[in-house]
């Protein structure tokens, strides 16, 4: 007879208040079943760490109407602040420079040899490129491709900021972007120049770093940098990008991340300067200005003209500010969204900014899209009262600044064209030229050939910059400028000069070598605006 089996406890009905039975946990699936990833983490030696890249958020998803409204918008608005562009035929000296520059290369000039400037040549190939398709006889199609270089900037700016906070963030730095674009000297925000067309490679160069897009990262900080030299260094903060956003070791991804930014960045400068001749290039766009870059003997004169344009900027950039000022005043936890990366960006433009010096306003503009982003930031922090403060303050200041564009005088323009039609009548169309000043924009409106690579005195004479005291002369010249411009104006000599010096520390009195040229070969037949009119005289 078996044995009886010991009663087991008494089973209970189970109410809703009796918690669930504990269930026992499934058998571990065998090792085959593993994933690859677990296979790798167990074939590790005991107390090795698994290193995992360092996580960024995932981008929000965005319908497409998103950015069919904003984009829409965005160039409804840069059309607007870009108004005043249109209005003129030349707004600065720079784009006297860049349309000449465009001419003689048209003609048959070489850049970086008979046709020469301080500036890489990304900028005179545009112009030369638009004067091809639309004629030369107007800057209307480089204005048109200026506000699409503002909009362009102002959406990579809002799709960083929309990546990092949203989209009311991304909407709000862009907007932010377009408005601050203006808020200078008309002269310094309307001309078609070069931060212009600096700042959608620069803002383009940190979104593709922020995506992990290494080389087009790199490609986008050598275009920066072929449009003017302080763009390059926003590569500062893409490489810190580089650093951060991949994991360190053989098994990770910093070292290819560096290496695919800086083989993109270095690729097209060294095709550029092989295609220019090396030695020229570097002359002309780094070595060849150590005298432009100092400032010494116009200390007073330069450290007036920065704090006018930084106290102007200040007022022009009000909207951005305010958010910055009052999260940063008030102490917010702000370092998770005010980061590292976009506080290097803004630094590296203000370095670029104080390079060189001279503190012009058009270079203040470099500093427009980081604070556009940062102060996006900073209002996810604040109240939404602190957003529509934001948008009136920077609305109304744009007004002023458009307002003050459209109604901007322009001495310096009616002088140029005064000069240029007395040249044009003057002259033949076959004739060369040669002007003694700062305003390169009298040969394109006179519509004459430069008898000399160099369009202003300023080359010649370190005068370039506003530099005004005892370091302006002959001996401060670019190296090699005084015998190479002795020997153009000699070889094929122009049938008119004029001295538009007007009494500034560069007049002729003060160059022993275009003195004498003057007054050995030719004779003084007149005067317009202040400026003297020399033609050669008849052969005897």
């Amino acid at each position: 007879m078996p044995t009886a089996q010991p009663p087991g406890p008494p089973r209970t009905a189970r109410t809703a208040d009796s918690p669930a039975p504990v269930r026992a946990p499934r058998p571990r699936r065998p090792d085959h079943y593993a994933s690859p990833a677990a296979v790798r983490e167990a074939s590790r030696p005991v107390g090795t760490a698994l290193r995992r890249r360092p996580e960024t958020p995932a981008p929000p998803r965005t319908p497409p109407r998103y950015w069919l409204r904003l984009l829409p918008a965005l160039l409804v608005l840069t059309v607007a602040t870009r108004l005043p562009s249109f209005q003129r035929p030349v707004w600065n000296p720079d784009e006297g420079f860049l349309a000449t520059q465009a001419r003689m290369l048209a003609a048959g000039g070489t850049l970086y040899d008979d046709v020469v400037d301080r500036k890489p040549p990304l900028l005179p190939w545009l112009y030369r490129g638009a004067f091809a398709v639309f004629g030369d006889d107007s800057l209307w199609p480089l204005r048109a491709l200026a506000v699409l270089a503002v909009l362009a900037t102002a959406t990579f700016a809002a799709a960083l900021a929309h990546r990092r906070w949203g989209p009311r963030a991304g909407a709000v730095a862009g907007v932010l972007c377009v408005l601050g674009s203006v808020g200078l000297n008309p002269e310094d925000t309307q001309a078609a120049t070069f931060e212009v067309f600096m700042l959608p490679f620069t803002a383009a160069a940190v979104w593709a770093a922020d995506r992990r897009r290494w080389a087009a990262a790199g490609l986008a900080v050598a275009g920066a940098l072929l449009v003017k030299q302080t763009g390059g260094a926003v590569l500062l903060p893409v490489l810190y990008l580089a650093w951060v956003r991949t994991a360190p070791g053989p098994g990770g991804g910093r070292r290819p991340a560096l290496l695919r930014t800086l083989a993109a960045f270095a690729a097209p400068l060294l095709a550029v300067a092989l295609a220019n001749d090396v030695s020229r290039t570097l002359f002309w766009t780094v070595t060849g200005s150590g005298s432009y870059a100092s400032f010494t003997g116009s200390e007073l004169h330069v450290l007036s003209r920065g704090l006018a344009n930084t106290a102007l900027f200040a007022v022009g950039a009000g909207g951005l500010l305010l958010p910055l000022a009052v999260v940063l005043r008030r102490g917010l936890p702000h370092r998770r969204v005010l980061t590292t990366d976009l506080w290097l960006w803004l630094g590296v433009s203000a370095l670029g900014v104080l390079t060189g010096f001279h503190f012009f306003g058009h270079y203040y503009l470099q500093l427009v899209p980081p604070l556009a982003v940062l102060a996006a930031g900073a209002l996810t922090l604040l109240t939404v009262d602190w957003l529509r403060l934001t948008a009136v303050v920077s609305a109304v200041l744009c007004t002023v600044f458009v307002a003050w564009g459209s109604h901007a005088g322009q001495a310096d323009l009616d002088h140029a064209r005064r000069v240029a039609d007395a040249v044009r009548d003057n002259t033949r169309a076959r004739d060369t030229v040669f002007v003694w000043g700062m305003h390169p924009e009298t040969y394109w409106l006179a519509d004459r050939r430069p008898a000399s690579r160099y369009l202003t005195a300023g080359l010649l004479t370190n005068y370039s910059g506003g530099r005004d005291g005892p370091r302006v002369g002959e001996e401060y010249g670019m190296d090699r400028s005084w015998p190479t411009l002795m020997a153009e104006l000699v070889a094929d000599p122009p049938r008119l000069i004029v001295d538009d010096s007007r009494g500034k520390p560069y007049r002729p009195a003060r160059m022993p070598r275009l003195q004498r040229l003057l007054d050995s070969r030719y004779v003084l037949v007149g005067e317009v605006d202040g400026a003297l009119f020399y033609t050669r005289e008849p052969t005897r």
